[in-house]
Formats: structure tokens, C-alpha cells, sequence
């Protein structure tokens, strides 16, 4: 592993105990190495509890590495920046709040004032397609545009990072497959490096440049897969289907691992 300022992201010998010399200790990353280059687009796949979201928390700074380290841009990762942005499962919006309000949340903290934070939020929610929603509240909108507005805040950071932990999950199939189409939007025109948790294999295939697939408990890479596809991507294409033929049979093994651990716990 490279950790050059040419390098978003890189993961040495990554290791995380989670309540570690408790009784309650448990092991989700071990031994895990892994690079994202500057404006890649990353896709971590791997059955439930292997440890994606806590690799996303580490790379935010949430959390600390247990053994190995984590660099971003050639420097450690110790706590959170505004470089690095996480959106989670849920769009996480504060109900009292308008949309625009919303997105300059993080820049209200800081030292920009009204005009400021109003310009950069008619910046952000123009390249998200949500302008006109500026002024509304967050229970005004659909779950597909408080999606919208989560990225625009993340954007209005400035993020040479984006991290996100199943964004998309919670959304009809219909809708999940606008804002895939949407993600690859910002993300071209940002030129961020997205690292993306998903449980499903057609969205591993639709947005990324390499899948890496983990483990079941405790997670690290297994294999890492280049989607070496023009986009759009047509999901029914030879070389998609045999994309997800491939990374089936790579998840299979580790889902019934992953069963038997739970059942064993239980």
C-alpha cells in the first residue's frame, strides 16, 4: 500500500475489536489492506457484519484502529475532517430546519456568514436538482430527495471523500436506481473518491470502478473485482451477467459463514 497524497484512501493491516478487554469483545476487522485512488469509485460488498460500515467509520475518523493504520491524502487518519464526508442509511435531516439551512449546518459551526452559507447552498442544491426545495422542510420531501439533500450537505463540505454506508437502501427500486444514476452525476462533476457499502450486487455492478469483495466476521478483502464497464451500464449485458455470476459465487461461501457465526451466537 502506496499512502501518497496521490492516494484518497489507504488501509494497512487494518484491524478493529470492538468494547475490546470486555467481555463483550468481538473482532470485525482483521489484517485488512486496501487503496482508493483519487477520484475512484470503490463498492465494498460482503454479507451483514463483516465489517464494512465500521471500515467507513474508521476512514471518517469516527473510530479508532485497533492495529494498523489509515492514511487519507498521505496523512494519518485521526479524527474527523471536512474532507472526508460519511452518509448514512438514514438521511439523518434536522426536522426543524429548512433544506438549505440543512446543507450549511456544517458551515454555520465555522466562520460563514448568512450570504456565504446561502450562495453555497443554492451551489449545491442546483448540482443535486433541489433548488427550488431550498426553503421547504425535510418532511415536505420524499425519501429519494432527503437523500438528495444529505449529499448536498456532504458536498457543501467540499469532501475529497465520500462515504457512504448503504445511502440507498431504504428507497423502492425504482427510486434507487434515479439516485444511482444521480450519485455518478456528482460524483464526475466533484471529482471525490467514493468509497460505497451495499449488500446488493446489481448496485456493485451499476456504480463501481472495483468491487472489493470481504470476508464474513472477522472482515477483510477476499477479492477485488474491476468493473471494467462503460456507463451507463446495461445490467443485462454478456459481460454483467457474468460480472454477477462472478461476484455471487465469491459472496456465496461467506453468507453461510456468516449464518452459522449468528446461529452459533444465538
Amino acid at each position: 500500500m502506496n499512502s501518497t497524497p496521490d492516494n484518497a484512501i489507504v488501509c494497512k493491516d487494518v484491524g478493529k475489536i470492538w468494547a475490546q478487554g470486555t467481555d463483550r469483545a468481538h473482532e470485525a476487522l482483521v489484517s485488512l489492506d486496501l487503496e482508493v485512488k483519487a477520484g475512484e469509485f470503490v463498492v465494498l460488498l460482503g454479507p451483514s457484519g463483516c465489517g464494512k460500515s465500521t471500515l467507513l467509520y474508521l476512514c471518517a475518523g469516527l473510530e479508532s484502529v485497533t492495529a494498523g493504520e489509515i492514511n487519507a491524502f498521505g496523512k494519518p487518519v485521526r479524527e474527523p475532517a471536512p474532507e472526508r464526508s460519511l452518509i448514512f442509511q438514514e438521511s439523518s435531516l434536522f426536522p426543524w430546519l429548512t433544506v438549505s439551512q440543512n446543507v450549511t449546518f456544517g458551515l454555520s459551526l465555522g466562520s460563514a456568514n448568512a450570504e456565504e452559507r446561502r450562495a453555497v447552498a443554492e451551489d449545491v442544491l442546483s448540482k443535486v436538482g433541489l433548488l427550488a426545495a431550498m426553503d421547504k422542510r425535510p418532511d415536505e420531501l420524499s425519501g429519494g430527495m432527503r437523500q438528495r439533500v444529505a449529499v448536498a450537505r456532504a458536498l457543501a463540505m467540499k469532501p475529497k471523500v465520500l462515504l457512504m454506508d448503504e445511502p440507498f437502501a431504504a428507497l423502492d427500486v425504482q427510486t434507487r436506481a434515479k439516485m444511482q444514476d444521480f450519485l455518478l452525476d456528482v460524483w464526475r462533476t466533484s471529482n471525490a473518491s467514493v468509497l460505497f457499502v451495499t449488500h446488493h450486487i446489481d448496485e456493485a455492478i451499476a456504480l463501481a470502478d472495483r468491487v472489493v469483495v470481504f470476508t464474513s466476521r472477522p472482515g477483510t478483502v477476499k477479492e477485488i473485482v474491476p468493473i471494467d464497464l462503460p456507463r451507463p451500464r446495461d445490467q443485462f449485458s454478456t459481460e454483467a451477467m457474468q460480472l454477477r455470476m462472478q461476484l455471487t459465487e465469491l459472496l456465496s461461501s461467506e453468507v453461510e459463514r456468516a449464518f452459522a457465526e449468528q446461529e452459533a451466537i444465538l
